[in-house]
């Protein structure tokens, strides 16, 4: 049995998926026109989909998983489970008025028109907010709705922002965060379960690598006490000694969050040939 994995045919999210999968050492073979492909070393066949729809697939049984961004699985409200967060393919979805206008929160909306590729989401923000709203669902290019005269608001994925800023428009309040994600069936058969297992087991190891750095260093004897209690480690620090009298070489491993915090307190302990070397898998 293969466990059938949809991914978005084109783009960004796809170079990301595509890229994770290699790093968990799944080496996927050539597709058929890019539509389907299979792993060689790993029970899993790929489909290339259109993000749109990747839950719809996927509730329907036609995938058991798939990759896709948490501003679409929202949108499209299917009956999957979201079973791990990727981490990948960061981004928001956000209102924007013209810079000039002076937004005052939600109830600026009322009565106003807002152009979105994302209706079930304004909807389900304007209802919690009790405000009254005409939505103008657009497939593309959103940000010129206002410039045009087809809306006052628009609400659109944002990364950066320069979109919005080349076209007179300003960022005003996020209502989703979103990442990719792995989505999954309701119901998967055991064997879909133990390989799903498998697949999660790999990108966990791949994911806390990826946030932890590999440290050597040399540290004198009478500062190890200090030196180690910089150094919690996965569990305790690797402590051996040195050719050189008085010496030891220490091994750790530090979340890339506290990196630079630790390692100047490492260099200020006495700590000395620091070596920094990124992790390729951290299992537990």
């Amino acid at each position: 049995m293969k466990l059938k994995l949809a991914i978005q045919k084109s783009g960004r999210l796809q170079e990301d998926s595509m890229r994770l999968l290699k790093e968990c050492g799944i080496d996927i073979g050539a597709g058929v026109n890019k539509l389907k492909a299979e792993a060689n070393n790993f029970p899993v066949e790929l489909f290339f989909l259109r993000d749109d729809d990747i839950p719809q697939y996927v509730e329907d049984g036609v995938a058991d998983i798939g990759f896709v961004g948490e501003n679409v699985v929202f949108e499209k409200n299917k009956k999957v489970d979201i079973a791990y967060a990727l981490g990948f393919g960061k981004c928001r979805l956000s209102f924007a008025v013209r810079k000039d206008e002076n937004y005052t929160g939600a109830s600026f909306l009322q009565g106003k028109k807002i152009a979105t590729s994302y209706p079930v989401i304004v909807q389900n923000y304007l209802d919690n907010n009790n405000v009254k709203a005409e939505i103008h669902e657009i497939s593309g290019s959103v940000e010129i709705a206002p410039g045009i005269g087809l809306a006052d608001v628009v609400c659109d994925l944002v990364s950066s922002g320069s979109t919005l800023f080349m076209n007179g428009l300003k960022e005003v309040e996020t209502i989703l965060q979103s990442q990719a994600v792995l989505i999954k069936r309701k119901e998967l058969s055991v064997e879909a379960k133990l390989i799903l297992e498998s697949l999660l087991f790999r990108i966990e190891s791949v994911k806390k690598a990826n946030k932890n750095k590999y440290v050597l260093l040399n540290a004198p004897n009478d500062q190890l006490p200090k030196i180690i209690s910089l150094l919690p480690g996965m569990k305790s620090p690797t402590v051996l000694p040195l050719a050189s009298p008085g010496w030891s070489s220490v091994h750790s491993v530090i979340a890339e969050s506290d990196f630079w915090e630790i390692i100047e307190q490492l260099k200020a302990a006495g700590a000395e040939g620091i070596l920094v070397i990124p992790i390729e898998k951290m299992i537990l």
